[in-house]
């Protein structure tokens, strides 16, 4: 006698057969928990019958018409759990069956090089099946465990290389508001030459921007060495949450395997926008502007996973990670609470963009934790004066603007008003001027030409 499915029973199998046909699923996966949905919303949905073998971050998934919907699992209740969906929630109905799959991760391998991928690791450029590594274990190196970070290298960035030095396994913020020049800055960074394997995170981009990123900005000679990890403004929280996550194990993965890994993530503030989302949707109230506690207990252990790897290995995670200031405000809780966890940040200043000088990096504000690791003694040196002499100019700006400047009258503040403009040329720099190989020794020579050249 053939044995009757109910249809609870039917749809496990069919997803569960779905899923060994496209190699996502193990052979012993075909019974799983299931559940029934009972309450729908544009953002979230309740399933009934899960409770008891749920945990949270576990993935949920139906079927329809266009193949396997996913969502992840956010609030656990005795008689339901809250879910999060990966895309919408329109092909969802009361009623609907949907069933556990468990903890999702992304199991990168060498094959994802060139390739750009979204939020839960599947290919969106069109080209060939990825290829799937072994399970990987997102786990953060124990705090004595770590290698100590002290190799520097040279961004090609001037400004950078000059007054924030970075060293490999850094993590570095770039702070900056709207439309400021931060996506130039990063792309100019990507390009870095130090590096083994490069890890791009575009989190909440505008949909427009994206190949012009990877096309123009990357370009096909970085490319090849690059992952891009990409979730559209337009997508779901979760999408947008889970992006750098998927980034971070990726760049986990290389760095196990002795790579030098960068890392740039852009932007961390909008990933603590869709933290606020999905936290708030699940009930949580909010303690600082309208982001609820658990915001800022994510961030901490996304950005820690980045940095050296463990004693006696090789690879380590240079992280870049772009902050973007609401309103301007640097004291907005995610970049006060970003800044404190980083090795550094470096401040785009709106007033210095709209004097024409890129990158617009404000020096005085800008500080790298690193850099006595980076500067000889002569380099700390010369920062120490070079800052000096621009603190000076621009504290006297006004004053001289007023005319209230006689020179002969202060001799430091006379050597800055005829040096600092000319540092302040040699330090622009557009993204199709050549790198800079030594940046002290192209400002002493910018110097010395400008000199010789006021001089005849």
């Amino acid at each position: 006698m053939t044995p009757t499915l109910s249809p609870p029973q039917a749809e496990n199998a069919l997803v569960a057969l779905e899923r060994l046909l496209t190699g996502f699923a193990a052979p012993d996966a075909l019974v799983r928990p299931g559940g029934e949905v009972v309450e729908v919303s544009a953002t979230q949905y309740r399933v009934r019958g899960l409770s008891r073998h749920a945990c949270i971050g576990d993935v949920v998934e139906h079927r329809t018409e266009r193949g396997l919907r996913s969502g992840e699992i956010v609030r656990i209740t005795p008689d339901d759990v809250l879910v999060s969906p990966f895309e919408s929630t329109a092909d969802l109905g009361v009623g609907t069956v949907v069933f556990s799959r468990g903890a999702l991760a992304a199991r990168p391998d060498a094959s994802w090089r060139g390739r750009v991928v979204d939020a839960l690791g599947r290919p969106i450029d069109h080209g060939p099946p990825l290829g799937h590594g072994s399970d990987h274990t997102s786990e953060r190196p124990p705090a004595m465990a770590r290698q100590r970070v002290d190799s520097a290298f040279r961004t090609g960035v001037r400004a950078i290389d000059i007054f924030t030095p970075m060293c490999f396994g850094q993590r570095i913020g770039v702070f900056a508001g709207s439309g400021v020049g931060k996506s130039t800055l990063l792309a100019m960074l990507a390009s870095a030459d130090a590096f083994d394997t490069a890890v791009i995170a575009l989190v909440g981009e505008r949909g427009r921007e994206v190949r012009e990123f990877i096309e123009d900005t990357v370009g096909p000679k970085n490319m090849t060495k690059t992952v891009a990890v990409v979730s559209t403004s337009d997508e779901s929280a979760m999408m947008r949450r889970r992006a750098p996550l998927t980034a971070l194990t990726v760049a986990e993965h290389f760095r196990d395997q002795g790579h030098r890994v960068l890392l740039i993530i852009d932007s961390v503030t909008r990933f603590a926008h869709a933290l606020r989302e999905v936290a708030t949707a699940a009930g949580e109230p909010p303690v600082a502007r309208g982001y609820p506690a658990s915001v800022f207990t994510e961030m901490p252990k996304l950005l820690e996973r980045a940095g050296p790897g463990e004693a006696g290995r090789s690879g380590s995670i240079t992280a870049i990670v772009s902050v973007l200031i609401d309103g301007d405000d640097h004291n907005d809780p995610v970049a006060d609470s970003v800044r404190g966890i980083l090795d550094g940040h470096i401040v785009l200043d709106r007033s210095i963009a709209e004097q024409g000088r890129y990158p617009p990096v404000n020096p005085l504000a800008s500080i790298s934790r690193l850099a006595p690791k980076a500067w000889n003694k002569d380099e700390r040196d010369l920062v120490v004066r070079l800052r000096t002499m621009i603190s000076r100019f621009e504290d006297t700006r006004d004053i001289r603007l007023l005319g209230a400047y006689s020179p002969g009258a202060d001799l430091d503040l006379d050597v800055a008003v005829r040096q600092v403009p000319l540092i302040y040329e040699a330090l622009s720099q557009s993204p199709g001027d050549p790198r800079s190989v030594d940046p002290f020794a192209d400002l002493a020579r910018h110097l010395r030409a400008k000199e010789a050249g006021n001089g005849a």
